[in-house]
Order: C-alpha cells, then structure tokens, then sequence
C-alpha cells in the first residue's frame, strides 16, 4: 500500500524480502513482516485522514520491533517522530512533550518499561491532554494509501543532552536522515549481510541512526536488547553472531573489565568473537588513548573514532580502510563538508591550530523546533557552528573539546581538558576521570581534576602532581585533585560536567 515516492520508505524494507531483519529474544522478524506491521501502524496512526500533516507523535519505549515498527510507521504517514528516553524522570519527559506539543505518545506493552513508570506517564499525559496510545490497537487498522512526503518534509525531534543547557528540539528531515544514513552506508561499508546488536538507547541520533537505521536501510540484521545485556551479548559475540559493534567508550570499559574476571579460555573465545567481526565503533564520547590500545590488544580490532552530534548526525570518521588514529576521529565523511573558524569567523587552513567545527551538507538539520532565535545563532553564512574545538593534525581532526566546558583558559593558554583526561586516565590508580576550569584569579581558570580511583586505590593530591610533572608540561597539571565514588553521567555516558562545576 505504500507510495511509491515515499520519502519515509526504507529500499530493503520497502519491497519484498524475505531476510531476517530484526531478532528479539527468540523470535524474528523477516524484511516483509516488519513492512507490514510498518503500513497497519502507519494506518492505524491515519485513520480517516491522508497525512499526518507533521503531527508529533511521541514514542516511549526501548528497542524493540515495536519501536522500529513506531518509528518507520510514524515517518511513513507524514508524522514527525519524537522518541523520548525511557530512562528519564518526569520532568524531563514533561518538557519534551510541552515543547515538542505531543499530541499522541505510543507505547508498548514490553516487560522493559516499569509499571510505576507508565502509570506516571498515563497520569501525565492526561494532565498535558495527550492520547497514550498502545502500538498493538493500531496494528489492526484497514490498510490505507501512504501520503507521498516531499524531502523537504520535517520527519524527527530529538532533544539534545542537556549537558550546556536546557534540551532544545532538534528538527530533521526526510533529507536530512537519508544523507545521515546514506554517507554512513558508504564511508563504513555496510552489507546486507552485516549482524549487529542494538542496545543503546534510542532517543539518541547514535542507536537511531547510526545502528537501526543504517541496517534497515541496507537489509542488514539487528538483534535488539532493551539495555546493554552484558552476559547475552558476550554470548552471542563469542558464536561469531556480529560482523559489527557499535558502542559508547563506557561499554568497552565495562566490557574489558568484565573480561578480566572470566576463565582464561573463555575470555579468548570471546575476543576471537570480536577479532572476526569487520568493525568495531566507538562513539558519542571521547575514546581515551588508553582504551584505544587496550581494546586492540585485547581483540586485535582497531576502532573506528567518529564525531557527530544530534544536529549533524555524523560528520567526521576514521577511514574504514586506512590509517586510525588514536585520539583523532578522522576526516570529514562523504558529502559533509567540514572546517575550522578562528574566533574572529575566520577560515583556518593552518594546521596544529584549534578552531570551532563548523559543518555543512545535506546532513546538517533544519531548525530547532519553536526556537528561530537559537536556530539563527547557531548558523554563520550556512555553516552550523558546533561549539566543539578541535585542531587539523596532517589532515585528521582531533577534538579539543566543547568551547564552553572542554576549552580551559588557564595562565594564557587554551587547555584541551580532554587531553589532560587523557593523560590522567593512564596513571594505574585511577579509573575515571573529568577535568574542568573553575573561576580563578591568579590562573582565570584553574585546571581541576575530577577522579574516581580503582578499588582498593588511595592517591593524594602531592602525589598526582609529582606523577605529572614527567608527562604534561606544568601550565596544564591539574591545580586541584577531587576523588568521587562516581561521575554524573547522561544516558549516553557522558559526563555532565556543568553539575561538577555546581561542586
């Protein structure tokens, strides 16, 4: 029943195909299976009318066929697709869904979601006058014609992490999300025959995109799992099942440190799982040096750095053949057109010089949603300006951090605090770390480190100092040591460091 025009139909979905497409627990789901639950939501959602007319339809529940089911439906009958973080507290959710001006929020009737939690949503939405619909009383609709959506069509929000400031829509559309999947499918070579395991979170342009999106588009297969399921995913890498993994630096973490504890053999038949697989990602922070080298010693798989942020989707990745750098995320992608601007607005063609990343293309969004005033600031004669810092370094980008919490202007320099994390992450007594500037007089800003140290370990400011002073010159050694239990941390690992500035 769908258009044939249809900017919403994905080519593997969108035609008969009989390859498996989505595996959850035991059961799967062929190509065509899912194209038919697609069109009756997609019908469901329309009812007597031909088009969605951008309607904002809210999506809360975790990966699922459901959510694939959702989403796709939703972009097929011109709807714009708003997927919320199931992991969020009220007030977080009310905000996205008064901004974005929901006005029917799915769900699904999955084991994943806490009943508390929907029972709060329910109580939510009837507050905010939203329907909360199940997917499952859609997916008995009359099948009815697809509207045809131009490209120009607005197609999904997502809400940034909120790690600067308050969450902002961020408005994509049709051609927007092709160009992000289409240069993905060509810079990291994806096949029909790719396998991947999709557990991040799925109100994150990385899991959204980069991961379900891609696979689909191509007719790949994607096993789903409502969070990272350490036991089973290890299980599954271990029988050879994935010939792709996609992962924030957190997971990796976990992971070697998961393998340190296993029997001898096992851990190696698990990194023979891993060593198979064509490509390992890592993304949506940075990946330090040190686990960089860990993970290739440990599985022989050099991974592959990339830079993106909700409102470009990708724009910088290591080659797929070619040099990988540790601490760089590589070379602008196909079609992306990037470049660094001095503080003056100025072209910097330098290298080893930091300049604000400034992106354009047809990845690049639209608008942030009800907000022109934000949208205008964040363009400069068609560049969208990211506030990210980085430097050219022969030809390969290496991010310095973001201007307002990464760029630490101390004693007259311009400190990257993701390379002094860096460093610090290699001292054997510490597990974790965030440096910071804080507002001081004699220094502007002073370095300060945030740590959280190994079990059992014990390490005094003197000491950190002494240990830094042979590895990183003396105006970017932290001037104060802070040790914490834990990290604030957003859903997708990142540290929120503003809350450590609260500190």
């Amino acid at each position: 029943m769908t258009t044939g025009n249809n900017s919403a139909a994905f080519p593997a979905i969108n035609k008969r195909n009989d390859r498996i497409a989505l595996i959850a627990g035991q059961t799967s789901w062929t190509y065509t299976e899912l194209n038919q639950c697609i069109d009756r939501l997609a019908s469901g959602l329309l009812d007597q009318q031909a088009d969605l007319a951008e309607e904002r339809i809210a999506l809360f529940m975790p990966a699922s066929v459901d959510y694939a089911t959702a989403l796709l439906g939703i972009w097929r009958a011109g709807g714009i697709a708003v997927p919320l973080n199931v992991a969020a507290a009220m007030p977080e959710i009310e905000h996205v869904l008064s901004c974005a001006r929901v006005t029917r929020l799915l769900v699904s009737s999955s084991p994943d979601i806490d009943a508390d939690k929907l029972s709060s949503l329910s109580r939510l939405c009837h507050t905010l006058d939203i329907a909360l619909v199940d997917t499952e009383q859609l997916l008995h609709a009359e099948l009815r014609a697809m509207p045809s959506l131009p490209l120009q069509r607005r197609a999904m929000m997502l809400f940034t992490s909120g790690t600067t400031n308050k969450p902002k829509g961020v408005v994509t559309t049709h051609r927007n999300i092709r160009a992000q999947i289409t240069t993905l499918l060509t810079a990291w070579a994806w096949q029909q025959e790719d396998s991947i395991p999709l557990f991040l979170p799925l109100h994150h342009i990385h899991g959204i995109i980069n991961v379900l999106c891609c696979a689909l588009w191509i007719g790949a297969r994607v096993t789903l799992f409502p969070k990272f399921a350490m036991d089973a995913i290890l299980t599954q890498v271990e029988a050879h099942h994935y010939s792709v993994f996609m992962a924030v630096p957190t997971i990796y973490v976990k992971i070697i440190n998961h393998l340190e504890t296993l029997p001898a053999a096992r851990r190696q038949e698990i990194c023979a799982g891993f060593r198979a697989m064509r490509l390992n990602i890592s993304g949506s922070a940075a990946c330090p040096v040190k686990l960089y080298e860990q993970w290739q010693t440990l599985t022989g798989q050099t991974l592959l750095e990339r830079y993106g942020m909700t409102e470009i989707g990708m724009g910088i990745a290591n080659p797929y053949v070619g040099e990988r750098r540790a601490g760089a995320v590589g070379i602008p992608l196909p079609g992306v057109n990037v470049d660094l601007f001095d503080e003056q607005g100025k072209r910097i063609a330098e290298e080893d010089v930091p300049g604000e990343i400034r992106v354009r293309g047809d990845n690049v969004f639209l608008e942030y949603w009800d907000n022109p005033e934000a949208t205008a600031q964040s363009f400069v004669d068609g560049w969208f300006c990211t506030g990210d810092v980085a430097v050219r370094e022969t030809g390969y980008f290496r991010i310095m951090g973001r201007a307002s919490v990464d760029i630490i202007k101390s004693g007259g320099y311009k400190l990257s605090a993701l390379e002094i994390e860096g460093t610090l992450l290699t001292h054997e007594s510490i597990a974790e770390c965030a440096v910071i500037g804080v507002e001081d007089e004699t220094w502007g800003e002073a370095v300060t480190a945030f740590v959280v140290l190994k079990s059992g370990q014990d390490l005094q400011y003197a000491e950190l100092k002494s240990w830094c002073e042979s590895r990183m010159s003396p105006y970017k050694i932290p001037k104060t040591l802070r040790v914490m239990q834990a990290l604030p941390r957003n859903a997708m690992g990142k540290v929120m460091k503003p809350a450590l500035k609260q500190l």
